[in-house]
């Protein structure tokens, strides 16, 4: 692990890179305390007995990290890898390995790759079957797991005796964040979509949703960050609001309708079930107050320069979100509504692309805040330096 962050820092922030390090303290512990003493008559017997004597292991003791990481578990993994590490471990692998020593033999090599491609096919196939069997969970079970750890390991190593004040703090701790969510008046969230925008308005438990990110092929940002994020927290949406019409922000959509039917979205495109959101629209949500700054409702396209601008606020704090507006929504901004401008966050526009962010346009927000919706290897390197 330590080789890993010392050549690759940003390792950290990577699923897998937890996933492997639990495995590997999963294993030690799984052999150090749960031995397997039952032996058969026959060798292969014994193999697979062993197999899925690991693989039980792996199951229950990665359970908590698969909570924190995806917010479910899926019990009928453990059937996905009695079929997988078998293959892997036995065709995947060792055609790789001998692939390196045919490197110059391109014919050998173009048929050891097919090979290979079709053995990671063949390890994949029960994915597609046991995928309906993924139990999404909260934060609670999350927080039930972590107790029950505790518990088998000061049982284990005897902690209860020897860390009894460490051990009390640790289960306030848990408590007290249990309760933190219930004190925060409203919060904005701006999740991590890569390059594309989704954000989470969320107050007593309900949320607004501002964008909904990229799509791809069957899948989008909904399923990947979305949906998990409202099932961690246990939160209701009750409406999305788009900004335009451009992929990397109504990609979600679909998703989230499907699994909450009865969403309202506000936007300013020509769809006779949507809510309108243009210069003059407000409207009230919990406490919240919403105004809509721009476009101009005689504008009729749904691109950059006609995003929806929402100005959020609770008579004491205030939030501007742009979308993707570029240099001319700005000033047409600036001069119409330049006393409404003012706020303390500003979602930057256009992901901080150089068409944007005008020098006119920040001074009459004057935020004290910025947020920016980047990927980490954008082609567009955003947000620009100038």
């Amino acid at each position: 692990m330590t080789l890993i962050l010392v050549f690759e820092p940003l390792a950290i922030l990577s699923d897998s890179f937890w996933l492997s390090s639990f495995a590997v303290a999963a294993l030690i512990f799984w052999f150090s305390f749960v031995k397997l003493s039952v032996q058969f008559p026959h060798s292969w017997l014994n193999w697979i007995f062993k197999l899925v004597h690991l693989q039980l292991g792996m199951l229950i003791l990665l359970i908590p990290i698969q909570l924190v990481l995806f917010q479910g578990v899926n019990i009928t993994s453990i059937f996905a890898n009695l079929w997988a590490v078998p293959i892997i471990s036995f065709i995947t692998i060792p055609l790789i390995m001998v692939s390196y020593i045919c490197i110059f033999w391109y014919a050998g090599q173009n048929l050891l790759f097919g090979i290979i491609d079709k053995s990671i096919i063949l390890a994949l196939w029960p994915l597609a079957h046991i995928e309906r069997y993924w139990l999404d969970t909260g934060h609670l079970p999350i927080i039930i797991t972590g107790l029950s750890w505790l518990i088998i390991l000061c049982w284990q190593f005897s902690w209860f005796v020897q860390y009894k004040l460490l051990i009390i703090v640790l289960i306030y701790w848990l408590i007290t964040t249990m309760k933190q969510n219930y004190l925060v008046l409203w919060r904005l969230i701006m999740l991590d979509v890569g390059h594309g925008l989704a954000i989470i308005i969320e107050q007593q438990g309900k949320v607004l949703i501002y964008d909904t990110g990229i799509s791809w092929k069957k899948k989008s940002s909904a399923n990947s960050t979305i949906l998990p994020y409202l099932r961690y927290h246990r939160l209701t949406p009750e409406g999305i609001i788009l900004s335009h019409n451009h992929i990397d922000h109504t990609g979600g959509v679909g998703s989230l309708l499907l699994t909450y039917p009865g969403l309202k979205i506000r936007s300013h495109f020509d769809k006779k079930n949507h809510f309108p959101c243009h210069r003059g629209i407000y409207w009230q949500w919990q406490k919240l107050y919403f105004e809509v700054l721009w476009p101009i409702i005689d504008q009729k396209r749904s691109h950059n320069n006609e995003s929806c601008v929402v100005k959020i606020s609770d008579g004491y704090h205030s939030v501007i979100l742009s979308g993707d507006i570029e240099k001319t929504a700005e000033k047409e901004l600036v001069r119409l509504a330049i006393a409404n401008l003012p706020a303390n966050l500003l979602q930057v526009p256009h992901h901080g692309s150089n068409t944007s962010s005008t020098m006119a346009f920040i001074q009459a927000i004057k935020p004290q805040y910025a947020l920016t919706s980047v990927a980490r290897y954008s082609r567009w390197r955003l947000p620009s330096d100038k």
